[in-house]
């Protein structure tokens, strides 16, 4: 049998190999943009597997201080803790700072915690240098992305902190590195104003300022009792928004990324179909190229479906190339990118199955014009 798509391949390896590349930096910008969707969902997780509690509870008909602002009291843990499904309660601060670096400012989330209560944000597997925090005032610790060394000051609000601990793949869910402040001084920053300020709000008639808030209190739940139980009691006894672990994952991935994930898909989509478009023109344009011997081979009697084949199968081999490539420039380039990103290999076999998809629709371009190729115009040119 005559392998005709790969006698012709041959014949214009060149085009066909740069073509291939072309359509492969596409395909590797598919890839990246796939990765990090990923690297979104990931990073918004890392927070709640560090923590690891059943229950948020947070100001009363928000969603928390993941998707918009929340302020309740401290001492609402006792409370919690009072009640006898409950192991574990702490409270917590969420805040955005320009952390200050040598040449320019970083945005990172501080979290607040109590240093001396049951339950410590900091992951031990992604502490790399240093220690916890021991004390109340005046420690951080930083993730390695800041640049920051042991025993290094940071300046926050009036104050300067001394590293006693560097992190590593610390991110918060929009892919900002997080450090970690001691709660007093987390409310320090959040809810104590200047002293200008205090002065303004004085002669406004505005005294005696709560500082001691936070964003949410996060809790544990004995086992043998329900989460879900326990969640409903404290909404309808404390009126509070309580949150799941579960439901503050969905939180997370529909109310605080949704919006990028949509964008991403749609570049993602427009990417496939400019892709699509490009191999269908490329095998348009070798079908055209070589219409005089498709004729001559026509006329000697060889039957549509043999040309037919020979169009399919290099449109299949070029989107097959395509895809090597992409995946080669993917791996080359994620590292780069200021944010997370994951290559799945069942992302690859999904876009090499939209691909090969592609590839054959795109071949029925090439395919039309072979059936209506007229074999008399071999004729005489």
């Amino acid at each position: 049998m005559i392998h005709l798509a790969k006698e012709d391949i041959k014949h214009t390896l060149g085009k066909f190999l740069v073509t291939g590349m072309g359509v492969g930096m596409l395909l590797g910008i598919v890839l990246i943009m796939m990765g990090v969707y990923r690297g979104m969902i990931a990073d918004a997780e890392i927070l709640l597997d560090d923590l690891s509690v059943d229950l948020w509870v947070v100001q009363d008909n928000t969603l928390g201080p993941f998707a918009e602002a929340s302020r309740i009291h401290e001492d609402l843990k006792y409370t919690l803790k009072s009640i006898q499904a409950i192991d574990k309660s702490e409270a917590i601060t969420f805040q955005n700072f320009q952390l200050p670096l040598a040449d320019r400012k970083l945005a990172v989330l501080a979290i607040g915690y109590d240093v001396h209560g049951e339950m410590n944000p900091i992951n031990p597997e992604r502490l790399i240098a240093g220690k916890v925090l021991q004390n109340e005032r005046y420690e951080i610790v930083v993730t390695d992305k800041t640049g920051y060394k042991l025993n290094d000051k940071v300046e926050l609000g009036r104050n300067n902190f001394r590293v006693v601990g560097i992190t590593h793949g610390t991110v918060a869910s929009g892919g900002d590195p997080i450090i970690y402040i001691s709660l007093k001084d987390a409310q320090e920053l959040q809810f104590t104003y200047t002293n200008k300020r205090i002065q303004t709000d004085r002669a406004r008639g505005i005294i005696n300022k709560d500082s001691h808030l936070v964003n949410a209190i996060i809790a544990t739940t004995k086992p043998g009792y329900s989460v879900d139980e326990s969640a409903e009691y404290i909404r309808k006894w404390m009126h509070k928004s309580v949150y799941t672990r579960a439901q503050q994952k969905v939180v997370l991935t529909r109310n605080v990324i949704e919006k990028s994930s949509k964008q991403i898909g749609l570049f993602t989509v427009i990417l496939i179909g400019v892709a699509t478009i490009i191999i269908g023109l490329i095998i348009y344009t070798m079908t055209l190229e070589k219409m005089r011997e498709i004729s001559i081979m026509k006329l000697m009697g060889l039957p549509n479906s043999m040309i037919i084949k020979m169009i399919v199968e290099e449109t299949l081999i070029l989107g097959f190339l395509a895809f090597i490539f992409g995946n080669i420039f993917a791996h080359l380039i994620y590292e780069k990118f200021p944010k997370n990103v994951l290559l799945e290999p069942w992302d690859s076999f999904l876009l090499l199955g939209i691909v090969l998809m592609a590839s054959i629709l795109a071949s029925f371009i090439g395919v039309k014009k072979v059936v209506n190729a007229d074999p008399t115009a071999a004729i005489g040119g």
